[in-house]
Formats: C-alpha cells, sequence, structure tokens
C-alpha cells in the first residue's frame, strides 16, 4: 500500500483572493475538509447526503472516502484513524438510522478524548420537526456525548462551522464534534462565495495554554519532598502528544511510574521505572504502590471508578498533584491538593525548566531508596503468574508469542474483555499511539473497523486486532471493507468460547451461574474469512502458535484472521472488584497467601 500524496494546493482550489469560489453547499463541505488537511474519510452514503457524495465524488483525486459496511464502522474507524495518527478523524453518515448507527462510535470516541467531525445528513429543513422520512433530532440525540454538536440551517453558514468544528474537536480536551447538514443546505443547484478560514477565534471558548508557574513550581518541591513517590498517567499523555516530556521528567527524577489502560505506551513499559498497568486488573506492585504513596502526581488522568476503586480508600495517605488541560476533570471525582490546569506537554516541560534550574537536590530523601526496595519486592511476587505447563493455549501466552513475533512493532486495536486485558498486561509497550482500544465506554466491536483506521493512516505499518469471539461478530461485516481496499490486518482472535469477562464475573460474584455468557452458535471462522476472500489459519496447541503467527505476519500483503483456541477457564488477574480498595485484590492462585504476608 502507498501512502496518499498531500492534497494538491492548485489554483482550482485557492483562487485570487478578489475572486472566491462560488461553491454549493455539498462542494463546500468538501473543499472545508480538504482545506482542513483532511485526506481520509470514513462513511456510508444515503439519501439525505447523496449531494455531498456527489461533490465528494468529484474531488476523488484529492480527499479518499473509505465506504464501510456499517456506520458504526465508520466511526470506529475514524477514531482508530484519529488515535494513531494524532490527527482529527472524519466520518460521513446520512440521516437516520444512519446517524443512529453512528451513536455508539461518537460515545466512544467522547469517553476517550478523541478528536473526530462527524457530518450527518438531516432532512430538508422545511420538514425538520415533522417526522419526515428518515428523520431523528441528531443534535439532540448526540448532546450527552459530544464535545459540541451544531444544525446547520444556512449554506452561507457551512464553512465558519465546519472550521470551528474541527477547532473545538481538537483543542483542550479534544473530542467529536457532530456537524448536521440538511439536505437542501446541500442543493448543487444554489451556489455562494466560498472563504476558507484558517485563523479562528471563538470569544466563548478559550482553552488553557499554559499552566500556572506558581503551581507548577509548588508542585515540584512537593515532588522533591516526597519518601514514596509515584507517578499516574492516563491517556491525556498521549492525546498531548506528551510522552517524550514525561519520559524524560519520571527519568530524572528517578520516581516509579503507573499507567491507566488508556496511557499505555507514553513512558516505555519494558523500562525498571515503570511498575505496571493500575486499576482493576492492574498490578499488585502498582496497586500497592498507589494505596501507600505519600505524593500522587497525576499527569493526563481522570481518576475513573476503574482505577480508584473505592474512593475512600483511595490514596489515603497522598499529597495529589493533578495536571490536566480540562479544569471540570480536577478534583472531579478525588479531591486534590495542588490542581494544575493546562496542556500537559507545555506544564511537563515548564517542570522539566524549573528541574533543571534547580537541580535534583543532593540531600534526597533516604526513603525513597526504602520505598524502591518495597516496590521491587511486591514485583517479586509476580501477581500475573499463569500455568506455562498447560497443553491448552493460555490466552497470556498468546499475547506474549504475539509480542515476540512481532519484536514489540505493532499497532495493536483490541475489543473489550479479557482479551483486552491480556493484551494490556502481556504486550508492553514503547511507544505511545500503538494501543489503540476502547477504555471509556467498553466497546464490543470497535477492533476491527479501528484497525482499518489505524491501517489507513499508517498503510506500511504493521497492525493487528486481538479479539474475543464475542466482540468480533459485533463489526464482522468490516472484513468486506478490508477486502475492498486491500489492508492487510492481522486479526487474533482468542477464542474461549465464551463473553469472557461476563463469565469470569458469574464465576466470582455470582457462583458460577453463567448466565448467557456462553456463545452457543459459533461460526468456523476460518471458513468465514475465507469466504470475504482473506486467509483463515486455526490453531490449538500451544506447540504450534509461534510458527502459525510467524506464517500470518510473513503476508504482508494480506489480511489474515488466526483462530486461536484457548483455555475457556482461564481468569484476568489481578482483580479489584467494584467496591473494593486498590489494596484489595482476588489475586491468581499462582500467589500464596505466605507470600503476601
Amino acid at each position: 500500500m502507498q501512502q496518499r500524496p498531500a492534497p494538491d494546493s492548485s489554483s482550482e482550489q485557492a483562487p485570487p483572493s478578489d475572486q472566491p469560489l462560488e461553491l454549493s453547499g455539498a462542494e463546500i463541505v468538501i473543499q472545508s475538509l480538504i482545506d482542513q488537511g483532511v485526506e481520509t474519510v470514513f462513511g456510508y452514503p444515503g439519501g439525505a447526503v447523496l449531494h455531498i457524495y456527489d461533490a465528494l465524488f468529484q474531488r476523488s483525486d484529492q480527499i479518499q472516502h473509505i465506504l464501510v459496511r456499517h456506520e458504526q464502522g465508520a466511526t470506529h474507524a475514524a477514531d482508530g484513524y484519529a488515535r494513531a495518527s494524532g490527527r482529527c478523524g472524519v466520518c460521513l453518515v446520512t440521516s437516520g438510522p444512519g446517524a443512529t448507527n453512528a451513536v455508539t462510535g461518537i460515545a466512544t470516541a467522547y469517553m476517550d478524548s478523541i478528536p473526530l467531525v462527524v457530518i450527518t445528513g438531516q432532512v430538508p429543513t422545511p420538514v425538520i420537526g415533522s417526522d419526515a422520512f428518515q428523520e431523528v433530532d441528531t443534535v439532540g440525540i448526540t448532546r450527552p456525548c459530544v464535545k459540541h454538536n451544531f444544525l446547520v440551517k444556512r449554506r452561507e453558514d457551512l464553512a465558519a462551522t465546519i472550521a470551528k468544528a474541527f477547532y473545538i474537536a481538537q483543542s483542550g480536551r479534544p473530542g467529536p464534534v457532530v456537524v448536521d447538514v440538511p439536505k437542501d443546505v446541500t442543493d448543487p443547484g444554489i451556489k455562494i462565495p466560498y472563504q476558507f478560514q484558517p485563523e479562528l477565534k471563538l470569544r466563548s471558548y478559550q482553552p488553557a495554554r499554559k499552566g500556572h508557574l506558581g503551581q507548577i513550581r509548588k508542585a515540584l518541591e512537593a515532588m522533591q519532598a516526597a519518601e514514596r513517590p509515584v507517578f499516574y498517567t492516563g491517556g491525556g499523555v498521549i492525546l498531548g502528544n506528551a510522552a517524550a516530556a514525561l519520559t524524560e521528567l519520571v527519568q530524572a527524577l528517578g520516581y516509579p511510574i503507573t499507567s491507566t489502560l488508556m496511557g499505555l505506551g507514553a513512558y516505555p513499559m519494558s523500562d525498571a521505572q515503570f511498575i505496571g498497568m493500575l486499576g482493576m486488573h492492574g498490578t499488585y506492585e502498582a496497586n500497592m504502590a498507589m494505596h501507600e504513596t505519600d505524593c500522587l502526581i497525576a499527569v493526563g488522568a481522570r481518576f475513573d471508578d476503574r482505577v480508584t476503586g473505592k474512593i475512600e480508600h483511595f490514596c489515603p495517605h497522598a499529597t495529589i498533584i493533578h495536571i490536566d488541560v480540562d479544569p471540570s476533570s480536577i478534583s472531579k471525582n478525588v479531591r486534590v491538593d495542588i490542581p494544575i490546569v493546562g496542556p500537559v506537554e507545555t506544564v511537563l516541560a515548564d517542570l522539566l525548566g524549573l528541574l533543571r534550574e534547580t537541580g535534583t537536590p543532593a540531600d534526597r530523601p533516604p526513603a525513597l531508596k526504602a520505598w524502591w526496595e518495597q516496590i521491587d519486592a511486591w514485583r517479586k511476587l509476580d501477581c500475573m503468574g499463569y500455568d506455562r505447563a498447560s497443553e491448552l493455549i493460555k490466552p497470556q501466552f498468546a499475547v506474549e508469542t504475539l509480542h515476540r513475533v512481532t519484536k514489540g512493532d505493532l499497532y495493536l486495536t483490541s475489543d473489550v474483555g479479557q482479551h483486552q486485558m491480556f493484551a494490556a498486561q502481556f504486550y508492553p509497550f514503547d511507544k505511545p499511539r500503538r494501543w489503540i482500544n476502547s477504555g471509556g465506554l467498553g466497546t464490543m466491536g470497535f477492533g476491527l473497523p479501528a484497525a482499518v483506521g489505524v491501517q489507513l493512516a499508517y498503510p506500511d505499518a504493521q497492525v493487528a486486532c486481538i479479539s474475543g469471539e464475542a466482540s468480533i461478530l459485533m463489526c464482522i461485516q468490516e472484513l468486506a471493507t478490508c477486502k475492498q481496499y486491500a489492508l492487510p490486518i492481522k486479526v487474533i482472535l482468542l477464542n474461549n468460547g465464551y463473553m469472557g469477562m461476563v463469565r469470569q464475573w458469574q464465576e466470582f460474584f455470582y457462583e458460577s451461574r453463567y448466565a448467557h455468557s456462553y456463545v452457543d452458535a459459533l461460526p468456523d471462522f476460518v471458513a468465514l474469512a475465507e469466504s470475504f476472500g482473506h486467509v483463515g489459519l486455526r490453531v490449538e496447541k500451544p506447540g504450534e502458535l509461534e510458527a502459525a503467527m510467524q506464517e500470518a505476519f510473513a503476508m504482508r500483503d494480506r489480511f489474515v484472521f488466526l483462530d486461536v483456541v484457548v483455555d475457556p477457564t482461564e481468569n484476568v488477574y489481578p482483580m479489584i472488584a467494584a467496591g473494593k480498595g486498590q489494596h484489595e485484590m482476588h489475586l491468581p492462585p499462582t500467589m500464596s497467601q505466605r507470600e503476601l504476608a
């Protein structure tokens, strides 16, 4: 696959300023996207957006459209594209069911702060509110799960509205923005002057650009005085392009660092200072360190319930520093002592500047050495141990094998469930934007279409989707999209015949009453993949797994579906149950109570 060239900046696009383009509303939509630097749009046509699709067809040499097989797939693909590339994802869907099918993907992006611009068709303005064919109140439906949305009733407002949408989606705390466009506004028979607006200012929306230097200085003083400090980092570090600054600061201070599910890869997971993911399925050492810390440095994280456990038990001894671009996230769930509102990258840069000025104190608290000794003692307990001699393929072994075969050089998307947690635990990401998954909403069906977006963002990269047999079926139709565009994605299906995480909860908390968590009518995934024109492989024995993965990844130009039959009884450990503190974990049978004493 070849990378698409950047949009052409010919005179057709940019006439002399005294001769503005005369464009229809549909043409304004497409020209606005081109002027925003958009190269790829994911979508599915329908009546309300046919004028826009016709204009898009006529500019297909400058902007690529990817035809998905379901509008949910369009939003997930645009989402994956945005997460991997750092650019704004764009999708185009029709009115009514087109818009409602997109809502799950919009909500997924909203929960994880992903920049999307979603253009939805709407019925003509004269019939809005009359229950016209394929009419829904898109603005009303999406209001709770977008950063902002617009209904454009005048073609004269289209260019400015789309420019606002991109600015809002990408600035401050990113998020999805919906632009709802009635069909008559895109009428090809009416043309008006078009002028691109590269500089945009919104009086009512002014995201923070710098952190308060006094607060930053106060935070550094607290960090340097700490005896048991811990960095707690989240997806905001990745979204804020602050991974390099974070790594420099953490290594300069020599402190332990943990991460949320969404923040993995912002700091190299293979580095000795990284103590693993924290939270519901985090490592024993990370959760215990969080419980015992006296100074918590939260960077680009939002203290969600999967991290904090029972709020009353969260970090009971700590002075809490919180760095975030979104002021509404600070002290929302957990009261913090030193808040810093600002872009993570600039705040960390200021911290590094102050640290260089003051230098690392020669008389660092001697307790810091003892703190590391305690963390290393917790590490030795092997909280993620599993039976490596099993005659069944363990899902942990499958993920470790994937890492070994790909040498860690992989963009990995996932669906939601046990396979997601095993991937987070056993595939160490050393670079940001390589781990692409639905965290906040926990959307099954995300992985495959997200991989489509990632592969289109990086045509020459290795891209894989790790999934379960229940999740993959939710957007399985996107196998056709992969065939149409010759996307060489690899699907690693950890097939245990269950909705694995549901089954695990039923085992732990419902006396093993497995109510509807067993998947009783699974397809032959190899035959299914082959029916779409792809390569299908099936593995049932541990000794055959590495060779099968090597074979799959050796096919650089083919989509390969690898059906890996794994132990159906395996559970994800550690696990913090709802309502418990970080120090109250379900631990694997391999960890004896004597070791924990």
